[in-house]
């Protein structure tokens, strides 16, 4: 049985995947400071896995909690998906991100080195594409960021990039995210964000359980076939899946491999609307509003490189998306909050 460390397991997308990981016979190992996830993630967990995940509550900046763990566990592999990821509080207080997410990477690799494991999957993001205006967006896709959260994920990649270079023992999978949204099907784990949701899907969901009134819809007059911006989502149990075949490839990639995960099909904000509403069975209202700045009017993945290489493919269609996202909010008006 393979022992994996999953940083920021009790996370949204980390929560999934600890998941995953358990049904499919893997020992993850959860490493999370909870600053930004609930403690009461880990006994869903349990609730849906009928076992319980091993949990160390430390920030991956202790180096000497790292090693401790690396000490107790024989680690075999890293997922790593620790770090803070607020776009637009990124941009307001950019030191905080900088050290957090790329000194905490940094760490996670001396600690990894220093006890012999060198695999690792890393929580990258299409953030690292910018505002590409190219479709679809392959991997040769020009690098760049426009906020420093943005940045983090970039400087990460490259860090990982050199030490690939510098030590063909290592064996790294970047996986590129689109726009992870939904739940699993149990309704007992989800997107729970802080304050206020910086993605559309989080925010019609708030809105259909009534903590807010309306949706603003950044822009309606897109070159797109209803006017509003087009997004790839992907369901979060395909992206949990996509970490599990990332995992499995590891052994036969050639160091650093950069991999787009999403589903390859745009929808728009006005989609996405209509989708949650049929899910939940009432109206979402909404408001266009001005265009946001640096907006693009359309960004989707071209996944073909993740089927090839990966044999991962996207399952789930936006429909089941927001029905599953739909069931946990309602289960969860208050997020973890509500028991």
């Amino acid at each position: 049985m393979q022992k994996i460390l999953v940083t920021g397991g009790a996370g949204y997308i980390g929560s999934h995947t600890v998941v995953a990981l358990l049904q499919q016979g893997y020992e993850p190992v959860i490493v999370d400071n909870f600053s930004n996830s609930h403690p009461r993630v880990i006994d869903r967990i349990e609730q849906i896995c009928n076992q319980r995940p091993s949990v160390v509550d430390a920030d991956l900046r202790d180096t000497d909690a790292l090693a401790s763990i690396f000490q107790t566990h024989e680690i075999d592999a890293v997922i790593h998906f620790a770090g803070l990821k607020a776009v637009g509080e990124s941009v307001t207080d950019p030191v905080r991100y900088y050290e957090n997410n790329v000194q905490g990477a940094l760490q996670l690799i001396k600690v990894m080195s220093q006890h012999g494991c060198h695999r690792l999957v890393f929580s990258s993001s299409a953030t690292v594409y910018g505002n590409a205006t190219r479709m679809p967006i392959n991997e040769q896709a020009p690098l760049q960021a426009t906020n420093p959260y943005g940045w983090t994920k970039l400087m990460i990649e490259q860090i990982l990039r050199d030490l690939c270079v510098a030590d063909p023992a290592w064996r790294v999978a970047l996986l590129r995210y689109f726009n992870p949204v939904a739940a699993h099907q149990s309704g007992l784990i989800g997107e729970d964000p802080n304050g206020i949701p910086n993605n559309l899907v989080p925010f019609v969901a708030q809105v259909a359980v009534g903590r807010r009134d309306h949706v603003a819809v950044f822009g309606g007059d897109y070159d797109t076939h209803d006017g509003t911006g087009v997004r790839d989502y992907i369901h979060v149990l395909d992206l949990a899946d996509a970490h599990l075949s990332a995992l499995r490839a590891l052994d036969g990639l050639d160091g650093c491999r950069a991999f787009n995960i999403g589903t390859g099909n745009g929808h728009s904000v006005l989609d996405v609307i209509r989708a949650f509403s049929q899910a939940c069975g009432q109206d979402i209202p909404y408001q266009v509003v001005d265009r946001r700045p640096g907006d693009v009017a359309t960004s989707y993945a071209d996944v073909s490189r993740s089927q090839s290489e990966l044999a991962w493919q996207a399952k789930f269609d936006l429909a089941q998306m927001m029905q599953d996202h739909w069931r946990w909010q309602s289960q969860n008006p208050q997020g973890y909050g509500s028991d």
